[in-house]
């Protein structure tokens, strides 16, 4: 894909000098053009594309929050100087395409964060690849994205190392033998969350006792939790984003279910606690962030964080705060305002410290990182041990 776009570049570049020629003497100019110069740090725009409004907008809310975070810090420390182009998705794929494309289309623009979700980024991401322009999903777990194509990458940990890490705590703390699973069927984020929690079961000689699924904006679940509560199960995997989540725990809890929840990516937020209540608690999941850890970067991140937007910082939040940082660093490191070197750049991060740990990419462009594992326990999410 990355010779074939060369290519084209190739002959683009040998037709411009021909042109160049036929006209005679040219006159040459060396001041620095918007890419930044050697004087200076490098200057490039970044695109973003975020869930900024819908039902799902507080994903999307608390990931431009940790973008704009970064930022200042970024640009005030002058190694480079970035300018992000916000765009919103709505968390509907057809509008994540039309703004990607307006974003792609913008020659000044060397790379792009986002979309949000999984569905987005699967219509977003193989477009991005086409154009040559590098494409970093921080929210975006499901299987295969940096698959996609050879400027895809994320520094969300997927579904397939967050699940299996959650379901062996659980397993162990609550000597689980039969689950039932409860998923999203019209949403590729919560289908991939499924799809990773049955296989994990399976290999763990689980007993799967029903699945039943849901949809999108869905307000009542009593078909499949009384189902569910007839079979007693000793865990219930639910894949939802969510608001879906939320509902469903608390009319679990008020149908007298008192079976512990694991959670997929979706509900990693503080918005599930505010919907819920006290039915969130012994909600499982697996997260590379918590806001609670006992390291200098991590509290300084919290304090800044509460300081400016008056709210605790999420999951979200912490991995686009690290993304930017990230980006930061390719750009830095490329020395120029080129999307095919940005590209180059950012595949040979390694080892590079955040707030969410130690951050490299594998040879596909996906995250290496260990998960921890939460559970939420007196309204707030707290270390399963």
């Amino acid at each position: 894909m990355r010779r074939v776009i060369k290519k084209s570049y190739l002959v683009i570049t040998a037709l411009m000098l021909v042109l160049l020629a036929a006209c005679g003497e040219g006159s040459g100019s060396g001041s620095a053009d918007s890419k930044g110069s050697s004087d200076g740090p490098v200057s490039a725009k970044i695109g973003v594309i975020s869930y900024l409004t819908g039902p799902g907008a507080a994903y999307g809310e608390a990931i431009t929050n940790g973008f704009n975070l970064a930022l200042e810090e970024v640009n005030e420390k002058g190694d480079v100087n970035i300018e992000l182009v916000v765009e919103d998705s709505a968390g509907k794929q057809e509008q994540a395409l039309t703004v990607s494309q307006k974003l792609m289309s913008d020659d000044e623009i060397v790379a792009i964060l986002g979309p949000t979700l999984s569905t987005e980024m699967n219509v977003v991401a193989p477009e991005a690849d086409i154009n040559g322009i590098s494409i970093l999903g921080t929210s975006t777990t499901a299987a295969g994205i940096p698959q996609i194509g050879d400027y895809v990458f994320r520094n969300s940990i997927p579904e397939s190392l967050a699940i299996p890490a959650a379901l062996e705590k659980a397993v162990a703390a609550y000597d689980v033998k039969k689950v039932a699973i409860l998923y999203g069927n019209d949403d590729l984020f919560t289908q991939s969350g499924f799809d990773t929690m049955k296989k994990v079961a399976e290999d763990m000689n689980l007993e799967i006792v029903t699945i039943e699924t849901f949809q999108k904006g869905q307000s009542d679940y009593n078909a499949q939790l009384t189902k569910i509560k007839d079979l007693q199960p000793d865990l219930i995997l639910a894949s939802a984003l969510y608001n879906e989540g939320a509902v469903i725990m608390g009319q679990a809890r008020k149908m007298g279910i008192d079976t512990p929840f694991l959670g997929g990516n979706g509900f990693n937020s503080p918005k599930v606690i505010e919907i819920a209540g006290e039915a969130a608690d012994g909600l499982i999941v697996a997260t590379p962030w918590f806001a609670e850890k006992e390291n200098s970067k991590v509290q300084a991140f919290v304090e800044k964080y509460k300081a400016k937007y008056g709210m605790a910082p999420d999951q979200f939040a912490a991995q686009a705060y690290d993304a930017l940082y990230i980006y930061a660093e390719a750009l830095k490191n490329a020395g120029e305002a080129d999307r095919d070197a940005f590209r180059d750049s950012l595949a040979e991060i390694k080892g590079l410290e955040g707030i969410l740990g130690e951050f490299s990419f594998d040879k596909d462009g996906d995250v290496i990182m260990d998960p921890t594992v939460l559970i939420i326990k007196d309204g707030k999410f707290q270390i399963f041990e």
